[in-house]
């Protein structure tokens, strides 16, 4: 297992136990803690996503890349396992984060969460994954029988 890998399990990880104490608790200090955490995983998510994304279009230039490759990693561009791994890491992302944002509907008697923030992070999975397969992923040459 690569270190975009782990990394994404170790974030994801990090994610759901914050939210989950944050939902828990819904004290200022852990919601305003839960709002940095959000806030620097789906700046990673946009900054990977980024990369991947510049990455992919240079490899396209010789293979065929589609988004559901790119980003879902379909298609055996990775391995069953790193597959399973990062659409597991995307799909808790953007489960805890709807979770906690319905938990706790509203702030101090305001309407909304800032547990709502937690919605974005699935930023994060779809970044990562973009990055992995642009940086470790196998695509079809362009013009193969493979790629049609």
């Amino acid at each position: 297992m690569n270190s975009i890998v782990k990394f994404n399990i170790a974030a994801t990880g990090l994610f759901a136990v914050a939210t989950t104490a944050a939902a828990w608790a819904f004290t200022p200090g852990l919601r305003t803690a839960i709002v940095v955490v959000d806030l620097l995983l789906f700046a990673i998510g946009v900054v990977t996503f980024l990369l991947g994304f510049f990455s992919a279009v240079q490899r396209s230039r010789t293979e065929e890349i589609s988004v559901a490759t790119l980003f879902l990693l379909l298609g055996g561009v990775a391995n069953k396992s790193v597959m399973r791994w990062m659409n597991a890491c995307l799909t808790v992302q953007v489960v805890v984060g709807i979770a906690g944002a319905m938990a706790r509907g509203s702030t101090d008697g305001r309407p909304g969460s800032t547990l709502a923030f937690g919605v974005l992070v699935g930023m994060l999975g779809l970044g990562l994954n973009g990055w992995w397969a642009a940086r470790h992923g196998r695509f079809p040459e362009r013009g193969s029988a493979e790629g049609v």
